[in-house]
């Protein structure tokens, strides 16, 4: 998925250089992606190690790591993957509100594709309620879903608006495609929770940290997909049908300080990474201020291309790169 803040481009060098802290050899580690996003961290570190636990607030991320990292055994749903495609489309919640022609004309995915969307979304809730899949199988499908939906919305990439014309990959048909996971000799978890209540459950070897660093909220960027995962019934307010959505405190300039010393604080890990970037609400002067006060602090940093919504997105931001800073805490042992 084209997705803010992804590190999907970036996973091989956080790998990298988490192993020169923590060594080549992280079998016996437990690993933390505590704002996993989409997973591709998680996905990325997940076979090297003992145990991986991936957390986000926001559910449509929640079902995707509940598949990529939850999800550990063979599934073999190519016939059920077959048969959702084959299903009849139905005018259900996501065709009335987000679809063209709907009832709101709100135009993130064809009349087509709303259809099919409510109609497969509709099938996985009733097979899991029938017993004839299992909770893995659930999410699997489900996160498929996710995917295969997104490939076919009619957005700069992200759900905070939608365009005014259906762009040639919107008036695809949706064809549901596998979200295939990676089977690894480990033991993982995955939450759907606040990070600073989680913080005080957890504990490990690596922490990994990759919040939000600017003002846009994740739960508004990405409600549509919410509105899918959760097949909940709400009334969409405004223009773009938004639900409501938690906020969070790292997207915040008076909370994100706070928030982050606290939960650098509680973590009982020996060792946190912090992905931030030049853009961010925090300097990297403050970072390394909060995080020197609890052990060896240090530093590594790597330019890279700007997220881009769309050609014309961000066309009079001046800078086409970003740094992205990775601030690395062996934290004191009490």
């Amino acid at each position: 998925m084209n997705y803010i803040g992804s590190k999907h481009k970036l996973s091989d060098w956080l790998l990298e250089n988490i192993k020169v802290v923590c060594g080549d050899d992280l079998s016996q580690l437990v690993f933390c992606d505590l704002f996993a996003g989409t997973g591709a961290v998680g996905r990325t570190f997940k076979p090297y190690l003992k145990s991986v636990i991936a957390n986000d607030l926001e559910f449509y991320s929640y079902v995707l790591n509940r598949n990529y990292i939850g999800n550990n055994s063979a599934i073999d749903a190519s016939a059920l993957i077959e048969e959702l495609n084959e299903i009849p489309s139905r005018k259900g919640f996501i065709f009335h509100q987000y679809s063209e022609t709907g009832s709101e004309n709100r135009l993130y995915f064809s009349a087509e594709n709303g259809q099919k969307i409510d109609a497969i979304r509709a099938k996985i809730e009733e097979w899991l309620e029938q017993s004839r899949i299992d909770e893995d199988t659930y999410f699997f499908l489900l996160a498929s879903l996710l995917e295969s939906a997104d490939k076919v919305a009619n957005t700069a990439s992200v759900y905070g608006a939608y365009l005014k014309k259906l762009k040639k990959s919107a008036q695809k048909t949706l064809e549901l495609a596998p979200a295939n996971f990676e089977i690894t000799a480990g033991s993982h978890s995955v939450y759907n929770t606040n990070s600073n209540a989680l913080i005080n459950d957890i504990e490990g070897d690596i922490l990994y940290l990759d919040p939000p660093y600017n003002a846009r909220q994740y739960g508004a960027n990405y409600h549509v997909l919410n509105t899918i995962a959760k097949k909940d019934t709400f009334v969409p307010k405004g223009k773009t049908g938004l639900r409501a959505y938690t906020k969070s405190a790292f997207c915040s300039k008076l909370e994100v300080e706070n928030s982050f010393e606290e939960l650098i604080a509680k973590a009982r890990f020996k060792t946190l990474f912090l992905s931030y970037n030049n853009e961010g609400l925090m300097p990297a002067a403050t970072v390394k201020e909060i995080m020197q006060r609890y052990g060896k602090y240090d530093l590594v940093t790597k330019e890279y291309q700007r997220f881009k919504a769309d050609k014309t997105e961000n066309r009079n931001h001046k800078a086409n790169a970003t740094t992205e800073y990775l601030h690395i805490l062996e934290k004191h042992q009490k």
